[in-house]
């Protein structure tokens, strides 16, 4: 049996095989529609929330709230997007995905699916099994 950094190593270039490969075939349909992978990154954080604030979307993504709002504008520009003021207090500015930017999100995950679906198809049982093992273990980590 290996040990778990091996185990980690063989993951870890896994994924790195695999958004190279779900990414690039991304690319074709994401520069059609001018939008980044950090804009498709931003509507995949929103497509699972209902609204994010403005310091709440330069913290995931990593940015200052100026190259966040700079990244909203374009979104909001291209009908992905719409602002709005916070319930509480008018002055704060949230962030929702439109339904026209969530069928974006919905057709590249489709793209995804496909992708890794071709991937998988060669893999014997044991190994999609891993897979889903690991899939689980992400998705827990992530809600804790």
């Amino acid at each position: 049996m290996s040990s778990i950094s091996e185990e980690a190593n063989k993951l870890a270039d896994f994924i790195l095989f695999t958004q190279r490969s779900c990414i690039l075939n991304l690319s074709s349909e994401l520069n059609e529609g001018k939008v980044s992978y950090p804009q498709f990154f931003l509507l995949t954080y929103l497509a699972s929330e209902d609204f994010l604030s403005m310091s709440s979307i330069a913290q995931k993504m990593g940015h200052s709230t100026a190259a966040a709002t700079g990244m909203v504008d374009k979104l909001q520009e291209m009908g992905y997007l719409k602002r709005m003021s916070a319930a509480k207090d008018r002055r704060k500015i949230m962030v929702a995905i439109t339904q026209e930017g969530r069928d974006l999100v919905a057709r590249m995950r489709q793209n995804i699916v496909r992708d890794l679906a071709a991937l998988m198809a060669g893999a014997d049982p044991d190994a999609r099994q891993t897979l889903a093992d690991t899939g689980k273990s992400i998705r827990k980590r992530r809600l804790a």
